[in-house]
């Protein structure tokens, strides 16, 4: 009898730390970096900690700085960013390349914008112009 109620207790634990973003409420949630209002559903970004807890971003270059700064010591499961074709899509942001453009206005004034792989991001450069970034490259140049 013991042992099922502590196998119960484990399951509700595991269940309740289920890792999955959470569903961005534009015009309502905070970015957990700067506190404006989450409002550009082509920049938004979020991650996902280990223990399930998700942080969402009004850009992508918040995201990145906070990963760089006070979330340096958190081990994340998930790095998500909106898909600059399908506003309000959240992609992989390991696996999406960056285009960074001064005709692309970002929230934060980086004139980042996330794509889900270079072609997408070429087809955007030549009609915007830009430099193409990969998830490395742009935590480089976002270095503060």
């Amino acid at each position: 009898m013991i042992r099922f109620f502590l196998l119960s207790i484990i399951s509700i634990l595991f269940i309740s730390c289920e890792i999955s973003p959470q569903k961005i409420e534009y015009g309502s949630d905070a970015c957990n970096y700067c506190d404006m209002t989450i409002v550009d559903r082509q920049h938004s970004a979020q991650m996902v900690s280990t223990k399930g807890k998700a942080f969402k971003y009004d850009a992508i270059e918040c995201m990145v700085h906070s990963l760089q700064e006070d979330m340096a010591d958190t081990e994340m499961a998930l790095y998500l960013v909106a898909n600059f074709d399908q506003p309000g899509e959240l992609m992989d942001a390991t696996s999406s390349s960056y285009l960074v453009s001064e005709q692309i206005q970002s929230p934060m004034g980086a004139n980042l914008s996330a794509f889900q792989d270079e072609s997408a991001a070429e087809n955007t450069q030549k009609k915007f112009t830009g430099k193409i970034y990969t998830w490395q490259e742009i935590q480089k140049h976002l270095k503060h």
